[in-house]
């Protein structure tokens, strides 16, 4: 992530380059504030840390200077400055400063400092850039709308209880839970590459349409993943790559669009791809009716090990209570004949 330095001694701005580069930054130093003005204006920086004390324009002018500009995104800005009491701290945050470092400045605090600033301007990117996805990808599928409502509900449950689970600790908490509540919408955001036939006909895909279909995955995967390069501090754009790619993939290497198996296939992904199942099963759609949750308990089972990670599947177990409810929440006016759930149980 670039970081645009705004001090005039040589020495501290040396300082601070090497420091950011030794943290993985791409610093760019500016001398004055007029300079840093101009470069802000390219759009490349959104985290600019600024000495207080500048000839000619100084970091609290800077500050106002950069609030009072319609730019295209938010502007953190950091205020490096020897200044202490109360009154300083209130007219640096008045001017629009966002945070203070006290100079001579700590590489450890600088870290740390930085860290929020790139978690805030992550949450601005990442609650525009989810509700753009979903809303483009509702346009183009006639199965969204409702299913992507029950989709982050049922992908929030498995990730809530599996947040329980010893064996996940390390990897799953709070952040997890939350980041797939609000990424698992965009799973197949990779319909929006398919060609109008395929994805709106109105009946049962035969092989050679339901081949072009499965590329949706591809297509939303390597999409999100050039987002996530280009914006590598977007730590959302991650999940929500590995979601649209994954969610398709088999616990036993029969899925799609690379054969992943076990537990190659990120946890995002393995957890999806149950949610999905699920409330494909349950929800009627062009070529199926919809079939009651006994019905795809049933066939999840019968997929444990096999389609699903058995884990997963557990957890879906301990808290089918829930799935029930978001189920009866937003549920669809589509009833099951008893001959219909008869033909889905005996294709299990």
């Amino acid at each position: 992530m670039r970081v645009l330095v705004v001090e005039d001694d040589p020495l501290v701005a040396d300082m601070l380059r090497n420091s950011l580069e030794q943290l993985g930054y791409e610093p760019t130093t500016s001398g004055n504030g007029y300079e840093a003005l101009t470069l802000i204006r390219t759009g490349l920086y959104r985290l600019v840390i600024s000495d207080w004390e500048m000839p000619e324009m100084t970091g609290i002018e800077l500050c106002r200077s950069i609030r009072e500009r319609q730019l295209s995104g938010y502007i953190y800005i950091i205020l490096l400055t020897s200044r202490s009491g109360t009154e300083n701290v209130v007219e640096g945050y008045d001017a629009g400063a966002d945070d203070f470092i006290t100079k001579p400045f700590n590489p450890q605090e600088l870290t740390v400092r930085l860290k929020v600033g790139e978690r805030i301007l992550s949450l601005e990117s990442r609650d525009v850039t989810i509700f753009a996805l979903a809303k483009l990808a509702e346009c183009r599928d006639p199965e969204t709308g409702m299913h992507l409502e029950r989709m982050r509900e049922y992908c929030r449950v498995l990730a809530e209880e599996l947040s329980t689970w010893p064996m996940f600790s390390d990897h799953v908490d709070g952040d997890f839970v939350q980041m797939m509540y609000l990424t698992s919408p965009l799973h197949d955001i990779g319909k929006v590459g398919i060609c109008d036939d395929v994805l709106l006909k109105p009946g049962r895909l035969d092989p050679d349409e339901f081949d072009i279909m499965k590329q949706h995955a591809a297509i939303g995967g390597q999409t999100l993943d050039t987002a996530a390069q280009a914006h590598p501090e977007a730590h959302f754009l991650h999940m929500a790559r590995d979601i649209a790619w994954t969610h398709h993939e088999r616990f036993d290497g029969s899925g799609y669009p690379k054969g992943l198996a076990g537990t190659d296939i990120p946890l995002c992904g393995r957890v999806a791809a149950v949610a999905d199942v699920y409330d494909a099963l349950t929800t009627k759609r062009i070529y199926k009716p919809a079939y009651s949750p006994e019905v795809a308990r049933s066939i999840i089972l019968d997929g444990q090990g096999n389609h699903f990670d058995p884990d997963i599947v557990d957890a879906f177990l301990r808290r089918e209570t829930e799935f029930l409810d978001v189920y009866r929440r937003f549920r669809e006016d589509h009833s099951p004949s008893e001959q219909e759930e008869m033909c889905a149980l005996s294709a299990v």
